[in-house]
């Protein structure tokens, strides 16, 4: 069945505009919490509530705690903490519910409310079905005998802070490097630089003043042109850049050279391969350069492709029993360590792998090299058929690529646009390929 509201990582929108008000995401948390109180009859549900740094966070999370204690469900607000940080939380405080007020690496006036489900994993069909189900029935507020409770928690930031840490080898430190960490004036900004200056680095924190407006405004996992400036003007070793959330990583070394996903997770692979360590294979995405692909069947490795999004990759490394996995936007998933995508335990595996190799960044990645990708963002007004406007261009472009080269076309799930990628071994091919089938699509618009 179709979903409503839920998209491929919760509901998300224009702050002000359906479904972000404040009015949807009330009766939203009172749907959820009606769904959990029915679930767990004679125990009163539980549900943890963080945000990012977004001025809208707090309209939101007043909304959320309404709509929850309306419902009979008890709240603990854990303030600013990265979404995987309530994912752990939400799993250790045995809660009923998570819940991550956050629009991830979008803009300010972007928000989000993102569920976890007990244990701190994504929310089955079943329950997302279950909560828009209820969504638009007449809202009837517990008697007051029944109402939930809400309260601030303390302590939540060490708690993580301690989680994070408990992932990196106990015979290994980063003492030695100095390492600029990117926080990108989001839900990181006060934990992540003290996970590495607690681990033994020298740390150089930028994107760590957040005011409401700046979340990921040049800064951060999406905009990595700052962290390499940085890098280079402090001659550190490595840069570490998280998004708004703190689920994405990139990284950069002392020349200055970005490493994406694909890359980062080529290299913790290659270390457990190694050592004898990896369980089963690697899940990428449709999106991961074929580059990285070929090097690691090179290696024996096996790899799988899945739909773009973190969910998908995650359902493949459920059911095969692998470890490793992620996209190339830098959601980088190690299951021994954490069920969900974490930067900064991500960039804690990287440094462990390294550390296993004997190598830097740079020689670990020497034997393979990107092949280039270009990617055009289409806007589109929902229910556009661009398909039918794409398709003649798009088969032509494909016979002409060959073997040489692939294409992705595909709707964001997050935002009204049509994401056009074409790979190719010429770069200059790439480009032009891709401008042609964004140029269809957009003519069609118009």
């Amino acid at each position: 069945m179709a979903r409503k509201y839920f998209g491929t990582d919760g509901v998300r929108g224009l702050v002000g505009q359906d479904p972000i008000t404040p009015e949807f995401v009330l009766k939203l948390a009172f749907a959820a919490g009606k769904a959990l109180v029915a679930r767990e009859q004679g125990h009163r549900p539980m549900v943890l509530i963080g945000k990012d740094t977004r001025i809208s966070g707090y309209m939101l999370e007043a909304a959320l705690q309404a709509g929850f204690t309306a419902a009979g469900v008890d709240v603990h607000l854990t303030g600013p903490l990265p979404t995987p940080g309530i994912a752990y939380l939400t799993r250790a405080m045995r809660a009923s519910a998570g819940v991550m007020i956050s629009a991830s690496h979008n803009a300010y006036h972007d928000n989000g409310i993102k569920f976890f489900a007990q244990g701190g994993v994504k929310l089955n069909d079943e329950m997302e079905l279950a909560i828009e189900a209820l969504i638009d029935q007449p809202m009837q507020t517990m008697p007051s005998d029944d109402l939930g409770r809400s309260k601030r928690i303390s302590g939540a930031d060490d708690r993580y802070i301690e989680f994070c840490k408990s992932t990196f080898p106990s015979d290994q430190d980063l003492h030695g490097l100095k390492i600029v960490v990117d926080c990108a004036h989001g839900a990181g900004y006060h934990v992540a630089p003290k996970v590495f200056h607690e681990l033994g680095a020298q740390v150089i924190s930028i994107g760590c003043e957040p005011n409401g407006y700046n979340i990921n405004k040049n800064v951060g996992a999406t905009h990595t042109e700052t962290l390499q400036q940085a890098v280079l003007a402090n001659k550190a070793d490595y840069g570490v850049a998280l998004d708004g959330d703190g689920d994405r990583l990139m990284m950069v070394d002392r020349t200055g050279r970005v490493f994406d996903g694909d890359s980062l997770i080529y290299v913790i692979a290659k270390a457990r391969a190694q050592a004898g360590k990896l369980q089963g294979g690697v899940v990428g995405t449709v999106m991961t350069n074929l580059a990285m692909e070929l090097a690691l069947k090179e290696r024996g490795i096996e790899f799988v492709r899945a739909k773009v999004g973190d969910r998908y990759v995650l359902e493949q490394l459920y059911q095969r029993g692998w470890q490793v996995g992620g996209e190339a936007s830098g959601h980088v998933l190690c299951m021994d360590k954490h069920n969900t995508g974490d930067g900064i335990i991500s960039a804690l595996q990287v440094f462990a792998a390294l550390g296993e190799l004997g190598v830097d960044l740079h020689s670990v990645l020497s034997d393979w090299q990107a092949y280039p990708q270009t990617m055009i963002n289409v806007r589109i007004s929902k229910g556009h058929p661009w398909q039918a406007a794409a398709e003649p261009v798009l088969k032509q472009v494909e016979q002409e690529l060959g073997q040489q080269g692939r294409v992705v076309l595909r709707a964001s799930g997050t935002e009204p646009v049509v994401r056009v990628m074409v790979e190719a071994k010429d770069a200059s091919v790439a480009k032009t390929s891709a401008e042609r089938i964004a140029a269809a699509i957009e003519a069609s618009i118009h």
